[in-house]
Protein backbone atom coordinates (compact mmCIF):
# COMPACT_ATOMS: atom_id res chain seq x y z
CA UNK A 1 0.00 0.00 0.00
CA UNK A 2 1.25 3.17 -0.86
CA UNK A 3 1.83 6.27 1.72
CA UNK A 4 0.18 9.65 1.49
CA UNK A 5 2.09 12.28 1.72
CA UNK A 6 0.52 15.17 4.15
CA UNK A 7 -1.01 17.64 1.96
CA UNK A 8 -1.53 15.55 -1.02
CA UNK A 9 -4.62 16.74 -3.17
CA UNK A 10 -7.27 13.76 -3.19
CA UNK A 11 -8.34 13.02 -6.26
CA UNK A 12 -12.18 14.28 -7.20
CA UNK A 13 -14.75 11.55 -6.57
CA UNK A 14 -17.13 11.01 -9.60
CA UNK A 15 -20.40 12.86 -9.45
CA UNK A 16 -23.82 10.61 -10.00
CA UNK A 17 -25.36 11.81 -12.79
CA UNK A 18 -28.79 13.49 -12.56
CA UNK A 19 -31.78 11.78 -13.41
CA UNK A 20 -35.65 12.24 -13.88
CA UNK A 21 -38.13 9.51 -13.17
CA UNK A 22 -41.03 8.93 -14.80
CA UNK A 23 -43.48 9.98 -11.54
CA UNK A 24 -41.17 12.79 -11.21
CA UNK A 25 -41.79 13.54 -14.75
CA UNK A 26 -45.38 13.19 -14.47
CA UNK A 27 -46.06 15.07 -11.43
CA UNK A 28 -43.62 18.25 -12.89
CA UNK A 29 -45.89 18.29 -16.30
CA UNK A 30 -49.47 17.94 -13.99
CA UNK A 31 -47.99 20.94 -11.88
CA UNK A 32 -46.99 22.85 -14.85
CA UNK A 33 -50.55 22.49 -15.88
CA UNK A 34 -52.45 23.53 -12.74
CA UNK A 35 -50.65 26.69 -12.42
CA UNK A 36 -52.36 28.50 -15.31
CA UNK A 37 -55.95 26.28 -15.59
CA UNK A 38 -57.45 28.79 -17.69
CA UNK A 39 -54.88 29.25 -20.06
CA UNK A 40 -54.36 25.38 -20.68
CA UNK A 41 -58.05 25.11 -21.33
CA UNK A 42 -57.93 27.33 -23.47
CA UNK A 43 -55.00 25.96 -24.98
CA UNK A 44 -56.33 22.41 -25.15
CA UNK A 45 -59.58 23.70 -27.07
CA UNK A 46 -58.11 23.28 -30.38
CA UNK A 47 -57.27 19.68 -29.76
CA UNK A 48 -60.42 19.45 -28.49
CA UNK A 49 -62.27 20.40 -31.37
CA UNK A 50 -60.03 18.78 -33.95
CA UNK A 51 -60.10 15.64 -32.14
CA UNK A 52 -63.76 15.84 -31.73
CA UNK A 53 -64.64 16.40 -35.29
CA UNK A 54 -61.78 13.68 -35.98
CA UNK A 55 -64.44 11.42 -34.57
CA UNK A 56 -67.55 12.57 -35.60
CA UNK A 57 -66.73 12.87 -39.01
CA UNK A 58 -65.76 9.35 -38.66
CA UNK A 59 -68.28 8.26 -36.85
CA UNK A 60 -71.42 10.31 -38.96
CA UNK A 61 -69.83 8.62 -42.16
CA UNK A 62 -70.12 5.05 -41.19
CA UNK A 63 -73.99 6.21 -39.64
CA UNK A 64 -74.72 7.58 -43.05
CA UNK A 65 -73.17 4.77 -45.01
CA UNK A 66 -75.35 2.31 -43.48
CA UNK A 67 -78.29 4.37 -43.81
CA UNK A 68 -76.98 4.82 -47.88
CA UNK A 69 -77.27 1.08 -47.90
CA UNK A 70 -81.02 0.62 -46.27
CA UNK A 71 -82.12 3.41 -48.88
CA UNK A 72 -80.55 1.73 -51.80
CA UNK A 73 -82.15 -1.28 -51.21
CA UNK A 74 -85.57 0.09 -51.20
CA UNK A 75 -85.45 2.48 -53.67
CA UNK A 76 -82.22 2.62 -56.33
CA UNK A 77 -81.99 -1.44 -56.17
CA UNK A 78 -85.63 -1.72 -57.56
CA UNK A 79 -85.62 0.80 -60.24
CA UNK A 80 -84.60 -0.09 -64.18
CA UNK A 81 -84.38 1.86 -67.43
CA UNK A 82 -85.11 0.81 -70.10
CA UNK A 83 -83.66 2.71 -73.14
CA UNK A 84 -84.83 2.56 -76.49
CA UNK A 85 -81.67 2.92 -78.69
CA UNK A 86 -83.52 1.57 -82.32
CA UNK A 87 -82.49 4.65 -83.88
CA UNK A 88 -78.59 4.00 -82.97
CA UNK A 89 -79.04 0.82 -84.80
CA UNK A 90 -81.05 1.08 -87.45
CA UNK A 91 -82.11 4.49 -88.67
CA UNK A 92 -85.28 3.63 -90.75
CA UNK A 93 -86.38 1.76 -87.16
CA UNK A 94 -89.27 3.24 -85.81
CA UNK A 95 -90.34 3.16 -81.87
CA UNK A 96 -88.35 0.04 -79.61
CA UNK A 97 -91.17 -0.04 -77.49
CA UNK A 98 -94.47 -2.10 -78.46
CA UNK A 99 -98.24 -0.88 -77.45
CA UNK A 100 -98.46 -3.18 -74.83
CA UNK A 101 -95.18 -2.68 -73.49
CA UNK A 102 -96.26 -1.96 -69.97
CA UNK A 103 -98.30 -5.49 -69.58
CA UNK A 104 -95.65 -7.27 -70.86
CA UNK A 105 -93.13 -5.92 -68.54
CA UNK A 106 -95.49 -6.23 -65.87
CA UNK A 107 -96.03 -9.74 -66.61
CA UNK A 108 -92.49 -11.04 -65.77
CA UNK A 109 -91.97 -12.05 -62.03
CA UNK A 110 -91.22 -9.66 -59.34
CA UNK A 111 -91.67 -6.36 -61.61
CA UNK A 112 -94.19 -4.17 -59.33
CA UNK A 113 -95.37 -1.60 -62.16
CA UNK A 114 -94.17 -0.26 -65.49
CA UNK A 115 -94.43 2.11 -67.87
CA UNK A 116 -93.22 3.97 -70.63
CA UNK A 117 -92.53 7.77 -71.07
CA UNK A 118 -91.03 10.56 -73.18
CA UNK A 119 -90.78 14.36 -73.96
CA UNK A 120 -92.94 16.30 -76.27
CA UNK A 121 -91.76 17.91 -78.81
CA UNK A 122 -93.85 18.94 -81.66
CA UNK A 123 -92.44 19.97 -84.90
CA UNK A 124 -93.93 23.59 -84.31
CA UNK A 125 -91.60 22.96 -80.88
CA UNK A 126 -92.34 23.22 -77.31
CA UNK A 127 -95.82 24.36 -76.34
CA UNK A 128 -96.62 26.99 -75.08
CA UNK A 129 -98.73 26.06 -70.98
CA UNK A 130 -101.05 28.41 -70.08
CA UNK A 131 -104.07 28.50 -67.68
CA UNK A 132 -106.17 30.71 -69.99
CA UNK A 133 -107.14 30.27 -73.71
CA UNK A 134 -105.62 33.52 -74.22
CA UNK A 135 -101.96 33.15 -75.81
CA UNK A 136 -100.45 36.06 -73.87
CA UNK A 137 -97.57 36.97 -71.35
CA UNK A 138 -98.88 34.26 -68.87
CA UNK A 139 -97.42 31.33 -70.79
CA UNK A 140 -94.85 28.95 -69.27
CA UNK A 141 -92.18 27.15 -71.24
CA UNK A 142 -92.75 23.86 -69.06
CA UNK A 143 -91.67 20.57 -70.14
CA UNK A 144 -94.56 18.36 -71.27
CA UNK A 145 -94.00 14.43 -70.95
CA UNK A 146 -95.97 11.64 -72.10
CA UNK A 147 -96.37 8.85 -69.52
CA UNK A 148 -98.42 5.81 -69.47
CA UNK A 149 -100.35 5.37 -66.16
CA UNK A 150 -97.52 2.51 -65.02
CA UNK A 151 -94.92 5.39 -65.18
CA UNK A 152 -96.98 7.33 -62.21
CA UNK A 153 -97.34 4.35 -60.50
CA UNK A 154 -93.89 3.57 -60.65
CA UNK A 155 -93.04 7.17 -59.15
CA UNK A 156 -95.36 6.44 -56.21
CA UNK A 157 -96.21 10.03 -56.23
CA UNK A 158 -97.82 11.85 -53.14
CA UNK A 159 -100.76 13.87 -54.06
CA UNK A 160 -101.11 17.13 -52.93
CA UNK A 161 -104.54 17.05 -54.23
CA UNK A 162 -106.66 14.92 -57.06
CA UNK A 163 -105.16 11.43 -58.42
CA UNK A 164 -103.50 9.97 -60.97
CA UNK A 165 -104.86 9.11 -64.31
CA UNK A 166 -105.49 5.50 -64.84
CA UNK A 167 -105.89 2.71 -67.38
CA UNK A 168 -109.35 4.14 -68.57
CA UNK A 169 -108.24 7.60 -69.14
CA UNK A 170 -105.66 6.22 -71.34
CA UNK A 171 -107.79 3.89 -73.51
CA UNK A 172 -110.19 6.37 -73.56
CA UNK A 173 -107.48 9.21 -74.50
CA UNK A 174 -108.91 11.59 -72.05
CA UNK A 175 -107.50 15.15 -72.28
CA UNK A 176 -106.13 14.95 -68.90
CA UNK A 177 -103.29 16.31 -67.28
CA UNK A 178 -101.06 15.71 -63.57
CA UNK A 179 -99.00 18.26 -62.85
CA UNK A 180 -96.10 19.50 -59.97
CA UNK A 181 -97.12 21.23 -57.31
CA UNK A 182 -93.87 23.95 -58.40
CA UNK A 183 -95.97 23.59 -61.88
CA UNK A 184 -99.50 24.14 -60.47
CA UNK A 185 -97.69 27.62 -58.52
CA UNK A 186 -96.67 28.90 -61.61
CA UNK A 187 -100.08 28.35 -63.61
CA UNK A 188 -101.60 30.05 -60.92
CA UNK A 189 -103.67 26.69 -59.99
CA UNK A 190 -104.70 26.82 -55.99
CA UNK A 191 -107.43 24.18 -55.56
CA UNK A 192 -109.09 21.17 -57.95
CA UNK A 193 -112.38 22.11 -56.76
CA UNK A 194 -113.27 24.75 -59.71
CA UNK A 195 -111.92 21.60 -62.25
CA UNK A 196 -109.24 24.33 -63.65
CA UNK A 197 -107.91 23.23 -67.03
CA UNK A 198 -104.76 24.54 -68.42
CA UNK A 199 -103.39 24.82 -72.57
CA UNK A 200 -101.24 23.45 -73.79
CA UNK A 201 -100.96 24.99 -76.88
CA UNK A 202 -104.46 25.27 -78.18
CA UNK A 203 -105.37 21.83 -76.66
CA UNK A 204 -107.39 22.31 -72.83
CA UNK A 205 -106.44 19.64 -70.78
CA UNK A 206 -108.45 19.32 -67.31
CA UNK A 207 -106.07 18.93 -64.41
CA UNK A 208 -107.24 15.99 -62.20
CA UNK A 209 -104.46 15.47 -59.88
CA UNK A 210 -101.04 17.67 -58.24
CA UNK A 211 -98.20 16.28 -56.87
CA UNK A 212 -96.36 17.22 -53.95
CA UNK A 213 -94.01 14.33 -53.54
CA UNK A 214 -92.46 11.18 -55.88
CA UNK A 215 -90.35 8.24 -55.04
CA UNK A 216 -88.24 7.83 -58.10
CA UNK A 217 -88.08 10.23 -61.25
CA UNK A 218 -87.96 13.80 -59.48
CA UNK A 219 -88.60 15.84 -62.34
CA UNK A 220 -92.09 14.71 -62.34
CA UNK A 221 -92.42 17.89 -59.72
CA UNK A 222 -91.58 20.18 -62.42
CA UNK A 223 -93.34 18.59 -65.92
CA UNK A 224 -97.01 18.63 -66.60
CA UNK A 225 -97.40 15.12 -67.67
CA UNK A 226 -100.77 13.67 -70.42
CA UNK A 227 -101.34 10.06 -71.20
CA UNK A 228 -99.10 8.80 -73.73
CA UNK A 229 -102.13 7.60 -76.36
CA UNK A 230 -103.69 11.22 -75.95
CA UNK A 231 -100.24 12.59 -76.97
CA UNK A 232 -99.45 9.87 -80.02
CA UNK A 233 -103.21 11.55 -80.75
CA UNK A 234 -102.14 14.80 -80.74
CA UNK A 235 -98.72 15.15 -81.59
CA UNK A 236 -98.18 11.92 -83.17
CA UNK A 237 -95.28 9.06 -82.17
CA UNK A 238 -92.00 10.43 -80.01
CA UNK A 239 -90.05 13.04 -82.01
CA UNK A 240 -87.40 11.84 -79.11
CA UNK A 241 -86.50 8.50 -78.09
CA UNK A 242 -88.53 6.60 -75.36
CA UNK A 243 -87.74 5.30 -72.05
CA UNK A 244 -89.30 2.93 -69.49
CA UNK A 245 -89.03 3.48 -65.56
CA UNK A 246 -89.63 -0.40 -63.94
CA UNK A 247 -89.93 -0.46 -60.60
CA UNK A 248 -89.76 -4.27 -59.23
CA UNK A 249 -89.04 -6.10 -55.91
CA UNK A 250 -85.74 -6.04 -53.94
CA UNK A 251 -83.16 -8.45 -55.33
CA UNK A 252 -85.13 -8.62 -58.72
CA UNK A 253 -84.21 -5.50 -60.81
CA UNK A 254 -80.92 -7.32 -62.26
CA UNK A 255 -82.61 -10.09 -63.38
CA UNK A 256 -85.11 -7.65 -64.96
CA UNK A 257 -82.82 -6.07 -66.45
CA UNK A 258 -81.73 -9.15 -68.30
CA UNK A 259 -85.49 -10.14 -68.94
CA UNK A 260 -86.76 -7.07 -70.20
CA UNK A 261 -85.51 -6.63 -73.69
CA UNK A 262 -86.61 -9.78 -75.24
CA UNK A 263 -89.69 -9.51 -73.18
CA UNK A 264 -90.62 -6.62 -75.49
CA UNK A 265 -88.98 -6.82 -78.59
CA UNK A 266 -87.76 -10.78 -79.26
CA UNK A 267 -87.33 -9.85 -83.03
CA UNK A 268 -85.15 -7.00 -81.66
CA UNK A 269 -83.76 -7.10 -78.49
CA UNK A 270 -81.08 -4.67 -79.33
CA UNK A 271 -83.30 -1.93 -80.01
CA UNK A 272 -83.50 -1.88 -76.39
CA UNK A 273 -80.84 -1.14 -73.88
CA UNK A 274 -81.81 -2.12 -70.00
CA UNK A 275 -80.19 -0.29 -67.50
CA UNK A 276 -79.62 -2.00 -63.78
CA UNK A 277 -79.09 -0.36 -60.91
CA UNK A 278 -75.62 0.84 -59.72
CA UNK A 279 -73.74 -1.60 -57.23
CA UNK A 280 -74.61 -0.25 -53.63
CA UNK A 281 -70.72 -1.25 -52.89
CA UNK A 282 -69.25 1.20 -55.01
CA UNK A 283 -72.40 3.84 -54.43
CA UNK A 284 -71.30 3.82 -50.60
CA UNK A 285 -67.72 4.22 -50.87
CA UNK A 286 -68.55 6.69 -53.66
CA UNK A 287 -70.18 8.96 -50.65
CA UNK A 288 -67.63 7.84 -48.11
CA UNK A 289 -64.97 9.19 -49.57
CA UNK A 290 -66.50 12.19 -50.67
CA UNK A 291 -67.45 12.59 -47.15
CA UNK A 292 -64.28 11.53 -45.75
CA UNK A 293 -62.51 14.09 -47.89
CA UNK A 294 -64.19 16.88 -46.71
CA UNK A 295 -64.75 16.95 -42.76
CA UNK A 296 -61.09 15.13 -43.18
CA UNK A 297 -59.89 18.57 -44.30
CA UNK A 298 -61.71 20.23 -41.68
CA UNK A 299 -60.71 18.01 -38.68
CA UNK A 300 -56.87 18.47 -39.87
CA UNK A 301 -57.61 22.09 -39.77
CA UNK A 302 -58.90 22.24 -36.20
CA UNK A 303 -55.91 20.04 -35.09
CA UNK A 304 -53.35 22.46 -37.25
CA UNK A 305 -55.46 25.35 -35.21
CA UNK A 306 -54.69 23.27 -31.69
CA UNK A 307 -51.05 22.68 -32.38
CA UNK A 308 -50.47 26.07 -33.68
CA UNK A 309 -52.19 27.27 -29.86
CA UNK A 310 -50.34 24.39 -28.05
CA UNK A 311 -46.93 25.52 -29.28
CA UNK A 312 -47.78 28.97 -28.91
CA UNK A 313 -48.72 28.55 -25.24
CA UNK A 314 -45.87 26.54 -24.59
CA UNK A 315 -43.30 28.93 -25.75
CA UNK A 316 -44.97 31.67 -23.46
CA UNK A 317 -44.35 29.71 -20.69
CA UNK A 318 -40.70 28.78 -21.42
CA UNK A 319 -40.19 32.97 -21.68
CA UNK A 320 -42.12 33.61 -18.57
CA UNK A 321 -40.24 30.31 -16.76
CA UNK A 322 -36.74 31.62 -17.60
CA UNK A 323 -35.65 32.09 -13.97
CA UNK A 324 -37.11 28.41 -13.50
CA UNK A 325 -35.36 26.56 -15.82
CA UNK A 326 -32.03 28.11 -15.30
CA UNK A 327 -32.27 27.00 -11.13
CA UNK A 328 -33.24 23.69 -12.65
CA UNK A 329 -29.43 23.81 -14.73
CA UNK A 330 -27.80 25.31 -11.61
CA UNK A 331 -29.09 22.66 -9.47
CA UNK A 332 -28.16 19.23 -11.91
CA UNK A 333 -30.69 19.08 -14.69
CA UNK A 334 -29.81 18.53 -18.06
CA UNK A 335 -30.71 19.97 -21.23
CA UNK A 336 -32.42 16.42 -22.06
CA UNK A 337 -34.66 16.91 -18.44
CA UNK A 338 -35.78 20.28 -19.71
CA UNK A 339 -37.07 19.26 -23.01
CA UNK A 340 -38.39 15.97 -21.40
CA UNK A 341 -40.15 18.43 -18.99
CA UNK A 342 -42.01 20.33 -21.55
CA UNK A 343 -42.54 18.13 -23.73
CA UNK A 344 -44.25 16.55 -21.26
CA UNK A 345 -46.65 19.27 -20.44
CA UNK A 346 -47.31 19.89 -24.32
CA UNK A 347 -48.22 16.31 -24.70
CA UNK A 348 -50.48 16.17 -21.28
CA UNK A 349 -52.30 19.30 -22.82
CA UNK A 350 -53.08 17.54 -26.29
CA UNK A 351 -53.63 13.92 -24.95
CA UNK A 352 -56.59 15.83 -22.49
CA UNK A 353 -57.94 17.66 -25.68
CA UNK A 354 -57.79 14.55 -26.81
CA UNK A 355 -59.82 12.33 -24.36
CA UNK A 356 -62.34 15.32 -23.86
CA UNK A 357 -62.84 15.58 -28.02
CA UNK A 358 -63.44 12.32 -28.13
CA UNK A 359 -65.69 12.09 -25.83
CA UNK A 360 -67.86 14.85 -27.02
CA UNK A 361 -67.71 13.40 -30.82
CA UNK A 362 -69.11 10.25 -29.85
CA UNK A 363 -72.05 12.09 -27.87
CA UNK A 364 -72.43 14.27 -31.05
CA UNK A 365 -72.70 10.79 -33.50
CA UNK A 366 -74.88 9.24 -31.00
CA UNK A 367 -77.17 12.55 -31.13
CA UNK A 368 -77.08 13.03 -34.59
CA UNK A 369 -78.26 9.59 -34.92
CA UNK A 370 -81.04 9.47 -32.29
CA UNK A 371 -82.32 12.69 -34.03
CA UNK A 372 -82.79 11.08 -37.35
CA UNK A 373 -83.76 7.24 -36.27
CA UNK A 374 -80.73 6.00 -37.21
CA UNK A 375 -78.35 3.59 -36.24
CA UNK A 376 -75.28 5.22 -34.22
CA UNK A 377 -71.90 3.59 -36.06
CA UNK A 378 -68.98 4.37 -34.46
CA UNK A 379 -65.82 2.32 -35.13
CA UNK A 380 -63.74 0.97 -31.79
CA UNK A 381 -60.79 1.86 -33.41
CA UNK A 382 -61.75 5.54 -33.95
CA UNK A 383 -62.33 5.90 -30.50
CA UNK A 384 -58.86 4.63 -29.53
CA UNK A 385 -57.25 6.60 -32.30
CA UNK A 386 -58.31 9.77 -31.49
CA UNK A 387 -56.75 10.40 -27.83
CA UNK A 388 -53.19 9.03 -29.26
CA UNK A 389 -53.60 11.97 -32.38
CA UNK A 390 -54.83 14.49 -29.71
CA UNK A 391 -51.22 13.05 -27.69
CA UNK A 392 -48.98 13.32 -30.75
CA UNK A 393 -50.51 16.50 -31.86
CA UNK A 394 -49.53 18.18 -28.41
CA UNK A 395 -46.18 16.55 -28.61
CA UNK A 396 -45.43 17.54 -32.26
CA UNK A 397 -45.99 21.66 -31.14
CA UNK A 398 -43.87 21.50 -28.03
CA UNK A 399 -40.97 20.32 -29.78
CA UNK A 400 -39.80 23.84 -30.57
CA UNK A 401 -40.53 25.49 -27.59
CA UNK A 402 -38.91 22.34 -25.61
CA UNK A 403 -35.71 23.12 -27.97
CA UNK A 404 -35.63 26.29 -26.89
CA UNK A 405 -36.01 25.51 -23.12
CA UNK A 406 -32.90 23.05 -23.53
CA UNK A 407 -30.67 26.17 -24.75
CA UNK A 408 -31.67 28.59 -21.96
CA UNK A 409 -28.46 28.94 -20.26
CA UNK A 410 -28.16 28.82 -16.31
CA UNK A 411 -26.38 31.81 -15.87
CA UNK A 412 -27.84 34.17 -18.50
CA UNK A 413 -31.73 32.95 -16.62
CA UNK A 414 -30.04 33.22 -13.25
CA UNK A 415 -29.35 37.00 -14.42
CA UNK A 416 -32.37 37.89 -15.77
Amino acid sequence: MRARWPGARRRPTAVEPSSFAPRDLLAEAVAGILQRPGRSGLTALGTVLGVGTFVAVLGLTATASSQIDSRFDLLTATEVTVEDVARERDEFAGDAFPKDAGERIEALGGVRHAGVYWPVRPAGGAPEVRSSPVGDASGERIEIVAASPGVLDAAVPTMAEGRPYDDYHARSRQPVAVVGSAVAARLGISTLETRPALFIGDQPFTVIGVVDDVERKADVLMSVLVPDTTARDLWGPPAESARMLVSTEVGAARQIADEAPVALRPDHPEYLKAIPPPDPKTLRSSVTSDLNQLFLLLAGICLVIGAVGIANTTLVAVLERTGEIGLRRALGARGRHVTTQFLAESGALGALGGLVGTSLGTVAVVAVAVARDWTPVVHPGTVAAAPVLGLATGVLAGVYPAWRAARVQPVEALRR
